[in-house]
């Protein structure tokens, strides 16, 4: 299985990708984010330096619960980083030799005119909160060449899908892929630049997030990489009872296990060095 991402071409298996959030926002759910380029590049260069195979940038917080800004806001914090984003780490080494270096740039927007606007300063893959309900990010992915992230929900991004209850949630998964991969190939984008994320915590249960994480394995049908974006996720504060996202890490560090032993190859976390440390660990435990 290969990934590719514009220039890039990713083979796996290999150890799974780490991807590093960068938030240009003020209202992330963990409150790690700051409406300040260069406060952004400094964080991204941190992230890096830490091991980080992907940087996912995003200017708007993914919260139902604040409101959307417009795409011009969007992409008046965005631009600033991603014009200077790609000289930032120039002067950086590689972590260990299983690093992407440089690393990959990825987009995290849903609106097609953002995703347009920003994919023409680089960047290798659109991290897509859309669920591709018609094909324009596809198209855009196409045109530009760069990878594609179909995520997993309902409806439309920044309205809350809460109350979404499944029957049977894998099968709703499978389905849902299927259709989604068919309309992305259709408007262009090879099949070796799709990566598909589960979507935790969108438009899901606790149950139904505890049971993609035990049956992780079914999507291996799809020979794509599998996102799985574990960090401090609302379902690890349920099950623990842990309101503040910051101390969800211990857990965190258990999804990612689970999720390397069941094929996932991308893990989107917040704290990379925890990640590293817990990815490395399990592969010398494994011996390789």
């Amino acid at each position: 299985m290969e990934l590719l991402a514009r220039d890039r071409r990713i083979r796996f298996p290999r150890r799974p990708l780490i991807m590093g959030i960068v938030n240009i926002n003020d209202d992330s759910f963990c409150g790690d984010g700051r409406v300040d380029h260069r406060w952004a590049l400094e964080k991204g260069r941190e992230l890096v330096a830490k091991g980080a195979d992907i940087i996912d940038v995003g200017a708007e917080s993914a919260r139902t619960n604040r409101p959307a800004i417009t795409p011009e806001e969007e992409l008046a914090r965005l631009n600033p980083f991603l014009e200077r984003f790609p000289l930032a780490c120039n002067d950086l080494e590689q972590r260990d030799a299983s690093q992407v270096f440089p690393p990959l740039l990825s987009i995290n927007t849903w609106r097609p005119e953002v995703a347009a606007a920003a994919l023409a300063y680089g960047g290798h893959l659109l991290n897509d909160l859309s669920t591709l309900q018609d094909d324009r990010n596809a198209r855009i992915c196409a045109r530009a060449g760069v990878a594609l992230v179909i995520m997993h929900s309902v409806g439309s991004p920044k309205i809350a899908h809460t109350h979404v209850i499944y029957q049977d949630a894998i099968g709703e998964l499978l389905s849902f892929f299927r259709e989604k991969i068919s309309l992305a190939e259709s408007a262009g984008v090879s099949p070796e630049g799709i990566v598909l994320d589960p979507g935790i915590d969108f438009a899901k249960q606790a149950a139904d997030n505890l049971r993609i994480y035990r049956e992780l394995e079914i999507f291996r049908e799809f020979d794509r990489p599998i996102l799985l974006p574990v960090s401090r996720k609302s379902v690890i504060g349920r099950v623990l009872g842990i309101s503040a996202p910051g101390e969800r890490d211990p857990a965190t560090a258990a999804c990612i296990v689970a999720g390397m032993l069941r094929g996932a190859s991308i893990f989107r976390v917040h704290n990379v060095e925890m990640a590293w440390r817990v990815i490395v660990s399990i592969q010398r435990l494994r011996g390789e």
